[in-house]
């Protein structure tokens, strides 16, 4: 085993280093795992990577410099605590950890890998159960028309989980073509360039004039959201599915009251704590699901991978992304 762990830490500001410390210190109720993959979450990440939020905002208190970043983290289990159980060595567990070599984390928040799944596949889990929670949360029913403001990571896969839901059709705003053209070919998926077409023309076209039923904000621009509502019909519902990257001008009236909709957060901390009968739907529920849609191929994050390298080229894929991420999905660092 190593003598030192390695480590990606946002120095400040578009400053991505990567530096050594002690080995992770083993608590009695902990696993030590070696990480294989870890997932770069090019919404999170790069707004604080950025530093372009508000002082006083909850950005400001969670993207305290030196910071370090990633929640998509895979590996193996290389050494337990006395109170673990000695055969969870040598398994693959997901975990919200970040990006380092060796991290250690409680038994109950390990996610296991079924043998189907791949490392790189399972390094989406995270981004899963936040889309999950998001769409349970937005109660989307079978033949509802759903808007999708971006086609970034977690736009992807709320099409896909939408979709999986019954929801049709689906449309999919981005101004990135290629973007657009990783969705699923599904003819009730809709493909929408605001630069080429007029979003509110197309969406009343393939809704019968109705507009949406569901509209979700994943782009994070905050001046976008007023916009967005344009999609949706009277009473429908909107979800912030997205963190925008700060404060949004907001008209109550003409963009709540007088529609009477219906706004609904989705952070993946609202995830129920615990299993019940009413909500069995906890964050390690929704990723079992995941993994399960995995296996039976009903979910395909294969082809939304647009790099993979070694954890050493961190700080270069980091400068790539601060400098145009449109080009970018799915990036997996390599810790093997």
């Amino acid at each position: 085993m190593d003598k030192e762990n390695v480590v990606v830490i946002f120095k400040k500001p578009s400053n991505v280093v990567l530096e050594t410390e002690p080995m992770p210190k083993l608590k009695n109720e902990q696993v030590l795992i070696k990480t294989s993959k870890t997932l770069i979450s090019t919404g999170t990440e790069l707004t604080i990577l950025s530093g372009k939020f508000p002082k006083d905002s909850a950005w400001a208190k969670y993207g305290v410099f030196p910071f370090h970043p990633g929640y998509d983290n895979v590996g193996i289990v290389v050494e337990v605590g006395k109170e673990v159980n000695k055969e969870l060595v040598g398994k693959r567990v997901a975990t919200h950890n970040a990006h380092a070599k060796y991290v250690c984390s409680n038994y109950e928040n390990l996610r296991f890998i079924p043998d189907k799944v791949s490392d790189e596949e399972a390094a989406f889990f995270a981004i899963a159960e936040i889309v999950t929670n998001s769409v349970r949360r937005a109660n989307v029913r079978l033949g509802e028309s759903v808007v999708i403001y971006g086609a970034g990571l977690l736009g992807q896969l709320t099409v896909r989980t939408c979709r999986l839901s019954g929801a049709r059709p689906v449309m999919v705003v981005d101004v990135s073509n290629q973007r657009l053209d990783m969705l699923p070919q599904d003819p009730s998926i809709v493909k929408i360039n605001p630069k080429e077409v007029d979003v509110e023309k197309t969406v009343s076209s393939h809704t019968r004039e109705r507009m949406a039923d569901v509209v979700f904000e994943v782009t994070g621009n905050p001046d976008l959201i007023p916009s967005e509502f344009k999609a949706l019909h009277k009473q429908g519902r909107f979800i912030v599915l997205s963190s925008p990257r700060g404060p949004t001008m907001f008209d109550f009236h003409d963009l709540c009251n007088s529609p009477s909709y219906t706004i609904i957060g989705t952070h993946n901390l609202s995830h129920t704590p615990v299993e019940t009968f009413d909500n069995p739907w906890t964050a390690k529920r929704n990723c079992e699901l995941f993994f399960d849609l995995i296996v039976t191929g009903e979910i395909n994050v294969k082809g939304l991978i647009t790099h993979r390298d070694s954890y050493e080229k961190a700080p270069e894929l980091y400068a790539m992304l601060l400098k145009d991420r449109t080009q970018a999905m799915g990036v997996i660092l390599d810790w093997t």
